[in-house]
């Protein structure tokens, strides 16, 4: 969707807006956002704006050695975000000990999955890719895409 290099204030607009994005992505559950890029792309950031910007007060950090972070919002379509960090997964059935079969059923909740390419083949087909790459140090590209 983007080509263009993004600054922050730019991922800023594009979090806040990426409900209104996808809204017409068809799904049997849970909203999934995989985001895709290497240390440094800017997924932690994109989520500290798309968590503020769904009423979390707190200061999102990637969940990488706690793997995954809940957090309850009040959204008209949603009631949990849930950032969950794959990097330190051995493999994708470590997320199955999260109760990741039950968390992507339930059509309320919002699931982030940073270094989703980690655990792809538990991703359902539904869902929203985010793909991160490196511009220079203060820029990105982002890239939305539809799965």
């Amino acid at each position: 969707m983007n080509s263009a290099p993004l600054k922050i204030s730019d991922t800023k607009n594009m979090a806040e807006n990426l409900l209104a994005r996808v809204s017409f992505v068809p799904r049997n559950g849970a909203l999934v956002v995989g985001l895709y890029g290497d240390l440094g792309a800017g997924k932690t950031t994109f989520m500290q704006f798309f968590g503020n910007y769904l009423g979390i007060k707190e200061r999102m950090l990637s969940p990488t050695f706690v793997i995954e972070k809940i957090y309850k919002i009040d959204h008209l379509d949603f009631d949990q975000l849930i950032h969950i960090d794959a990097y330190r997964l051995e493999n994708s059935k470590e997320l199955l000990n999260l109760g990741w079969g039950e968390i992507v059923k339930n059509p309320r909740n919002i699931i982030c999955v940073e270094w989703a390419d980690k655990v792809e083949d538990l991703l359902p087909k539904e869902r929203v890719v985010l793909r991160f790459t490196h511009h220079d140090e203060e820029s990105r590209h982002i890239t939305l895409e539809n799965v």
